[in-house]
């Protein structure tokens, strides 16, 4: 019993931890936003159904997070805005003259993250 409390209890505090950098992500152009709440609503999922629950119905946010949460969907538009924001990030970095290690890293990181977001559909599939 105390196991199942001391992971509830931390997955509680990822989740709004992850809630917390995905507000900062909405103010932050370099910053990505959808993936913080999808962890978040993975950690309240499994510790917190009533936040899980908000985050669901969200005015802004919910019905992007329904889509993945029930199929796994990312919205074109997610898409492309992910694609858009990471080349924004990428050439930011490239400007700050860094290691060509890090350069390397970072374009291996960015190139598989872009491959499994365009891996998934765009649409849910038709009942």
């Amino acid at each position: 019993m105390e196991k199942l409390f001391n992971r509830c209890f931390w997955l509680h505090v990822a989740g709004i931890t992850f809630v917390g950098l995905g507000f900062v992500g909405i103010v932050l152009p370099v910053m990505p936003t959808t993936v913080f709440f999808i962890l978040a609503l993975a950690c309240f999922t499994r510790s917190n159904p009533k936040l899980a629950n908000w985050l669901l119905t969200h005015k802004k946010f919910g019905p992007s997070l329904v889509q993945w949460h029930e199929h796994r969907v990312i919205p074109k538009k997610g898409k492309y805005y992910a694609l858009l924001g990471m080349s924004f990030g990428f050439v930011v970095l490239l400007l700050s003259q860094p290691a060509i290690w890090v350069l390397v890293s970072v374009a291996l990181c960015e190139l598989l993250v872009i491959a499994y977001i365009f891996s998934k559909p765009s649409h849910p599939p038709l009942s």
